[in-house]
C-alpha cells in the first residue's frame, strides 16, 4: 500500500490559513514620538515599532536623518503641519488613521519630539478609542530636553530655577497667556513655537516684572547637525532673531538656567556650549 503523503496538504493548509489571518487580523496603531531631530535620540520601543510598521504616518518635525534610516520598504505618508501650510487637517489625519487600521495594517503614527507635549495626542486617541482600534503610546524626548542637553545646560537648578514651565506660544483657539505668572524669577520658561511672538514675549515679560537683562537663548535646529544657538536678552531677544534669520522649529529659553555652562556677559553667538562656565 502507498503510503499517504500529508506533509505538502498540511504545509499549503498552514499557509494558506496564515494568508487569510493576515487579511482577517485587527490593526493597530503605535503613535510614537521621534525625539527632537537626532535619530539616535528616538527610543529602542519606538525604532522596533518603525521597522516593523507596515505605513508610517509622520509630521513635519521627524527628520530627515531619521526617515533614511527607515527601509524604504516599509510605506510612508506625509501628514505634516507648518504654519499656514496644513498638508491634512487634523479630522483627515485621524479619519487615515482609522482606515488604515481597519485595512488589518500594523501603522506608526510618528510625531517629532514627545507626542504627550503640544502633539494633539488627545483628538488622535480619541478618534482611535471611538472606532475601537487598537492604540500604543510611545514617548519620546521631547525638544526641551533634547536641545539643552545638546547645548550644555539642565532645564531645572535647586537655587536658581526648581520649577520648570514648558509653554506654547502659538495656540490654535489664542487663548490668552497668563504673562504675570508666567514673569518668575524662580522658573524656567521654553517657549515652544515662539518665533512669531518673539516681540509678545519680550514685551510682556518685561512688563510683568523680569529685567531687561534677564537671559534668553534660542535654539533653531536642536540636536541637528545645522543647529544654532544664541544667547541674548529680554531686553535684546526681538533684534537676536531678527539678524540670526532665525527659522523654525526653533526653542526659546528664559531663565537663569542658560548660563550654566555660558557666559555672563551679554553676548550673541553661534558657538555658545564652547565658551567656560561662569564661576
Amino acid at each position: 500500500m502507498a503510503s499517504l503523503n500529508l506533509v505538502k496538504p498540511l504545509n499549503l493548509d498552514f499557509v494558506h490559513w496564515n494568508y487569510l489571518a493576515g487579511k482577517n487580523r485587527a490593526g493597530e496603531v503605535a503613535l510614537v514620538g521621534a525625539g527632537p531631530g537626532d535619530p539616535d535620540l528616538i527610543t529602542r520601543k519606538g525604532w522596533k515599532l518603525l521597522l516593523t510598521a507596515e505605513v508610517i504616518v509622520y509630521d513635519a518635525l521627524v527628520s530627515q536623518e531619521l526617515l533614511d534610516e527607515i527601509p524604504a520598504s516599509i510605506r510612508r505618508i506625509y501628514v505634516g503641519k507648518r504654519k499656514g501650510q496644513h498638508s491634512r487637517s487634523q479630522p483627515e489625519i485621524n479619519q487615515l488613521l482609522i482606515e488604515l487600521a481597519h485595512q488589518g495594517l500594523q501603522v506608526v503614527r510618528l510625531k517629532g519630539g514627545d507626542p504627550l507635549i503640544f502633539g494633539r495626542l488627545t483628538e488622535e486617541v480619541l478618534a482611535l478609542k471611538q472606532a475601537g482600534i487598537q492604540w500604543q503610546l510611545v514617548p519620546g524626548i521631547t525638544a526641551a530636553a533634547g536641545c539643552a542637553a545638546q547645548a550644555g545646560f539642565s532645564l531645572t537648578e535647586r537655587k536658581v530655577a526648581p520649577s520648570l514651565r514648558l509653554v506654547t506660544a502659538h495656540s490654535c483657539d489664542e487663548r490668552p497667556i497668563n504673562w504675570a505668572e508666567l514673569a518668575r524669577r524662580d522658573e524656567t520658561l521654553v517657549f515652544y513655537m515662539g518665533l512669531s511672538k518673539v516681540e509678545e514675549i519680550s514685551r510682556q515679560l518685561i512688563q510683568n516684572g523680569l529685567p531687561g537683562d534677564w537671559p534668553v537663548l534660542f535654539v533653531e535646529k536642536g540636536t541637528l547637525k545645522d543647529q544654532r544657538q544664541y544667547l541674548t536678552t529680554l531686553a535684546e531677544m526681538t533684534s537676536c532673531a531678527r539678524e540670526a534669520k532665525l527659522q523654525t522649529p526653533s526653542l526659546i529659553y528664559v531663565g537663569q538656567v542658560v548660563r550654566q555652562l555660558l557666559p555672563t556677559s551679554q553676548t550673541t553667538g553661534d558657538r555658545l556650549a564652547d565658551q567656560p562656565a561662569p564661576e
